[in-house]
């Protein structure tokens, strides 16, 4: 319980203290989601939703820059994603665990 109260502080934290230039600089070194990824595939990721088209799941719409779980500056087109820790998506993409924002 310790490390998931401190992961919640260090990371606040760490943006704070390396300002949000440094914090962005440190995210963009995160390797790009590949479509071979098990974690990708499970969840029908790709990195253009309008490739999702034939996914019964996707609705018109829906990209991973309008979705709750995209992280990031807006305007980024590769961003890190909650739903794929260390790895970063392509804002026009789209997976099958998309939630809407607000």
């Amino acid at each position: 319980m310790a490390c998931v109260v401190a992961g919640g502080v260090v990371l606040p934290a760490a943006r704070a203290l390396l300002g949000t230039k440094a914090f962005a600089q440190a995210e963009d070194t995160m390797p790009k989601l590949e479509h071979s990824d098990p974690a990708a595939k499970a969840l029908s990721y790709t990195h253009d939703a309008g490739t999702a088209k034939e996914n019964p799941a996707w609705a018109e719409g829906e990209i991973c820059s309008n979705c709750l779980h995209i992280q990031g500056g807006e305007g980024e087109t590769w961003r890190p994603c909650a739903i794929f820790p260390g790895k970063r998506i392509n804002a026009d993409g789209w997976c099958s665990a998309r939630v809407a924002k607000g």
